[in-house]
């Protein structure tokens, strides 16, 4: 079973920074992808940013502005998010899936940018 661990939300104004950051916990954890989505308001929850062992991926409205990385010996990630914009507020999500095929999501962290 794997567990999940975000911090680093909060409110910044707009053209600020935030940084995410998610630990994945459990026994004999071997991480294959680690993931971040957000979900909006009245939105769908959406892909912002994979990191596999293979591919790095990012949502086009966010290419340019947001940085995913991982530290594989803490099974840890972090999203760098620069230059934030009114329409980045979401609940940010950490995805976790391992190369056993066990997934888990993060609780969220709420991210809030002020015009």
């Amino acid at each position: 079973q794997v567990h999940l661990w975000e911090s680093g939300g909060g409110s910044v104004q707009a053209g600020g920074s935030l940084r995410l950051s998610c630990v994945a916990s459990g026994s004999h954890l071997r991480v294959e992808t680690m993931a971040w989505h957000r979900q909006a308001p009245g939105k769908g929850r959406e892909l912002v940013a994979l990191a596999s062992t293979s591919d790095t991926r990012y949502a086009d409205t966010v290419k340019g502005r947001f940085t995913i990385s991982r530290e594989d010996y803490s099974n840890a990630m972090f999203l760098q998010m620069n230059s934030l914009k009114p329409a980045d507020p979401a609940v940010y999500y950490c995805y976790c899936r391992t190369f056993s095929g066990n997934d888990a999501w993060g609780q969220g962290t709420q991210v809030t940018v002020s015009s």
